[in-house]
């Protein structure tokens, strides 16, 4: 995974993402599994979340200093990402899957999640797939 040309990366971005890609190898290496694309998009994916709760803290703090640096590297881990779908994307693929399972209740909710994960991948945001299909099984 190489950051777009011209970017420069920051100094904690870049060991951010050497210690967490090779401790997601050997977690994924215990399971047997292999470091995917889709894996090293969701380490991207926890490094932004964790940029995103350090922002909400700081602006919490007032400490509007440490709420640019952070920004910046949010951003910067933002352009290893592929594009998300939308919530209308998302919505399109839950509803596809709750027809094809015929789920009604709230208590299929695990089994619509498990195979909307599988469509959508690292590409939909899960709280946001969370809320989406509590919604339409609720509705």
């Amino acid at each position: 995974m190489l950051a777009p040309r011209g970017l420069v990366c920051t100094p904690s971005v870049r060991p951010s993402l050497a210690c967490m890609r090779p401790q997601r190898e050997i977690e994924l290496r215990q399971t047997g599994a292999a470091m995917t694309e889709d894996e090293e998009t969701k380490v991207v994916q926890k490094l932004v979340k964790q940029r995103q709760d350090s922002i909400e803290s700081y602006q919490a703090g007032g400490r509007d200093d440490l709420v640019a640096a952070e920004e910046v590297e949010m951003q910067l881990l933002l352009t290893y990402l592929p594009a998300m779908l939308s919530r209308d994307e998302v919505s399109a693929v839950v509803d596809a899957v709750v027809t094809e399972l015929g789920a009604s209740s709230v208590k299929q909710m695990g089994a619509v999640m498990k195979e909307v994960g599988a469509r959508v991948g690292a590409k939909a945001d899960g709280k946001m797939v969370s809320e989406i299909v509590k919604k339409r099984l609720t509705a």
